[in-house]
This record gives C-alpha cells, structure tokens and sequence, in this order.
C-alpha cells in the first residue's frame, strides 16, 4: 500500500496558516456520501487495459468504509467510467493514447463489456447509488448527475476513495471541492501507479481544496456523529 503519511513541513505549513491540520473536524453521516471512484476491472484486474496493481489492496478499506457509512446513515455511490461511442472521448483517444492502447482502453470501458464492470470484491448493496461518468471527473456537471442527484438528497459531504489517486480521483475531488461539498480523499484507500503520485495528490489537496484522512480516522468520524450513535442504540 502506498505511503499516507505527510511530510512534516507540509504538516508545519498547513497547521501555520489554517491553525490546525484538519479543515473538517466532524461529518454529519446523514448528509455525506462516500463515493467510490472508478473500482472496475479494467482498472483492478491483472493484465487489464488501465491496470493499476495498488487499487487491489484499498478494497478492504473501501469495503469497511462502505459498511461504516451505511451504517451511520450515510450513502455509498459506485462511479464507473463508461464511454459508449468513441466519438464521445476522442480527445484523449485520438491524441493521447498510440492507437493500440486506446483502443484497448476503449473495448474495456464500454458499457456491457468485462472491464466495464465493479472489481466482483467490492461489497455493494442494493439501496446504493449507482452513478456513469464520461469524463474523469464524476462532479463534473457535464460527466455525470452526480451533483444533481447527491443535492437532492441533502448531501453536503463528499468522501472520495478509488483509482487513480491522481487521475479520476483527484479531479473528482477537486470539482467536488469547487461545489461546496466538504470533501475528504482517504490516505490509504485510493491508489496511484507510484507513490509519488499518490502522495503529490493528497499534499496538495489537503493544502488547498479539503481535507485527507485515514480509514480509521474516517470510521471514527461516522461512528462519533449523535445521529450514528442514536442510530446503533
């Protein structure tokens, strides 16, 4: 698993300006929404098109991070990449990826196909959201009804956890941010290709746009809510 802890003159410089390292010291459970971000085999499987081997090991986080937030009261939304028509991508397609790759790529985040699908280890229910984006960003107006359908229910906090820390995730986050929502990106249940990647995610994030939290540090969040704790009497 990549490394999550912060280097201390970040530490040193966010706790100079802001007074504290943590923006968001509570989350009220009945309005947050963990959203899981792009857990699907052509990004989790081996030998898949967009593999990243390091999405494997956040599953078990992600997993106790749904259960938890279920249990407080919170939502659980699973983002999947989905392009149908490569006319609708065709800026990265075209211009971004050789010809092989993107092709490749293309075949496996089609809708209906293997690589489309949810990692089979991550635990959905059937009272989760289930939302498609088209771009890597899931808060992007025009990407998805995220937003949309995460307002209608009184969602004020977003908790961001999948693949690609820098990628998907950290757009996601960003524009997440942009929109008002509390937003968090959980150290140790997202995943990059290096650790230089993940970790130039999380500084800068938690620098500028919300905060970065542990999984246990996000458990312990839920759990200490009064509507939780009503809620498990």
């Amino acid at each position: 698993m990549h490394p999550t802890q912060l280097p201390a003159h970040v530490i040193d410089r966010i706790v100079f300006r802001r007074g504290r390292l943590h923006g968001f010291e509570a989350i009220e459970p009945r309005k947050t929404a963990l959203v899981v971000v792009d857990m699907q085999n052509v990004f989790c499987a081996k030998g898949a098109a967009v593999e990243v081997p390091a999405a494997r090991e956040i599953v078990g986080n992600i997993n106790r991070l749904a259960r938890a937030t279920r249990a407080a009261g919170g939502v659980v939304v699973w983002i999947q990449m989905a392009v149908a028509r490569w006319e609708d991508w065709a800026l990265v397609l075209d211009n971004l990826l050789s010809p092989a790759v993107a092709q490749r790529t293309f075949e496996q985040i089609k809708p209906g196909s293997e690589g489309h699908a949810l990692w089979p280890e991550m635990e959905t229910d059937p009272a989760d959201l289930f939302v498609a984006k088209n771009r890597y960003s899931a808060f992007l107006p025009s990407a998805s009804e995220l937003t949309k359908e995460l307002r209608a229910l009184g969602v004020d906090t977003a908790i961001i956890v999948g693949t690609l820390t820098n990628v998907c995730c950290e757009s996601s986050a960003r524009d997440a941010a942009m929109q008002d929502f509390k937003t968090f990106m959980v150290s140790d249940a997202n995943a990059a290709r290096t650790d230089e990647e993940h970790m130039a995610t999380l500084v800068n994030f938690i620098q500028t746009f919300g905060d970065v939290r542990s999984t246990d540090e996000i458990v312990a969040l839920l759990q200490a809510s009064p509507a939780s704790q009503r809620a498990s009497a």
